[in-house]
Order: C-alpha cells, then sequence, then structure tokens
C-alpha cells in the first residue's frame, strides 16, 4: 500500500491515524507528510535528522498507486511545488485537494500537472477542525466511526465542497502572496 510504503520510507511523521479504511484497499493516514527529509546524521547511514520541510497536518487518502484525497497546510505557497517533485508519481487528474496555505489571503485555486490545488488562506488552529467547519461537517456525522473512516467522510464532503476564488497560473498565484507575521511565544517565567 502507497501509505504504507511512504511509512517505511520515513516519509510521515508525527502520525495519528495510519490504517486500512473499511473499503478494501484503501488507507487512510494523519499526521505530516515529509516533504524535504533531514539529513543522516554523522557517520550514519540510517538516523536522520529531523525533516527540514513538512506539508502538517495532513488527512490521506489513498489506493496502493495513487493518493485519492489531499488535505493539509502549507506554511508557503511555493512549498506546492516541492510536494509536486517528490509526489508527483502518486498523483493524478482525480486526485481530490484541499489545501490551507499560510501565506495567502484569498481562496484560489491552481491547475499543476493535471491536478487542482483547491487552496484556502490559513490564520490559526487545527487544519482537521478547519476542514469540518469549512465542509459543514457536524461532530455527530462523524460518531461511531474509525479514525479511519472519518477521513473518508471528510473526502465524501468535499466532493461536493464549491471551491471558491479564481483559478490561477502557479506563478500569478506567487504574485499573490502575503507577508505571515507570528506572533512570539512566551512561555513560562
Amino acid at each position: 500500500m502507497l501509505i504504507e510504503n511512504l511509512d517505511k520510507e520515513g516519509l510521515t511523521f508525527i502520525t495519528n491515524v495510519l490504517g486500512e479504511t473499511s473499503e478494501k484497499g484503501v488507507w487512510a493516514y494523519r499526521g505530516d507528510l515529509v516533504l524535504i527529509q533531514g539529513s543522516f546524521r554523522e557517520g550514519s547511514a540510517t538516523d536522520r535528522k529531523p525533516p527540514e520541510l513538512l506539508l502538517r497536518q495532513t488527512a490521506i487518502l489513498a489506493d496502493s498507486e495513487k493518493f485519492i484525497f489531499l488535505n493539509g497546510l502549507f506554511d508557503e505557497l511555493q512549498h506546492i511545488s516541492i510536494f509536486i517533485e517528490k509526489y508527483k508519481a502518486f498523483l493524478t487528474p482525480d486526485t481530490l485537494t484541499l489545501f490551507y496555505v499560510e501565506n495567502i489571503e484569498i481562496p484560489m485555486q491552481i491547475e499543476l500537472e493535471g491536478v487542482t490545488f483547491r487552496l484556502l488562506p490559513y490564520k490559526e488552529g487545527m487544519v482537521w477542525n478547519e476542514t469540518m467547519e469549512t465542509l459543514y461537517i457536524e461532530k455527530a456525522d462523524l460518531k461511531g466511526q474509525s479514525a479511519e473512516d472519518k477521513v473518508v467522510t471528510v473526502y465524501e464532503a468535499a466532493k461536493s465542497y464549491k471551491a471558491k476564488g479564481e483559478t490561477l497560473s502557479f506563478e500569478d498565484a506567487l504574485g499573490k502572496t502575503i507577508v505571515v507575521k507570528k506572533a512570539a511565544a512566551v512561555g513560562p517565567i
């Protein structure tokens, strides 16, 4: 299975859900997806430093060969090109995406490598909760489902989601990015 293989290759990080859904041959994953792996530690060919870049808080459905559904958070719009470079072999025109991006202000759509990327601005919070709110999914809609089947429910709702925002070229979309100002985190004194 594709997701199992990605996990074995060290391309999953901080895994919350990893398993087969009730639909045979379809697997669900929730966690972070590695875009750029950390370098090997000195003198090791197997022990890596933490990833350098992640697609954060992802929810993914995949069969044995391709991604069916992708949801998550890009820190910056330009990281989509890194994602495509690394995972292009698993994307098809039927792959359904719904991504949040920190450095965009308005919803937009981009078509790259035959895949439509539906992009929403992200301010704060958990991507899973934001996605459920965007797709009008109530917690009661998920009651009694396995963690894997909850991802299927989100995918089913995403299929009927009408994306807002204009379709832009990747270059035009990059011209509409914003500077994200993050508040300094202050811990206990």
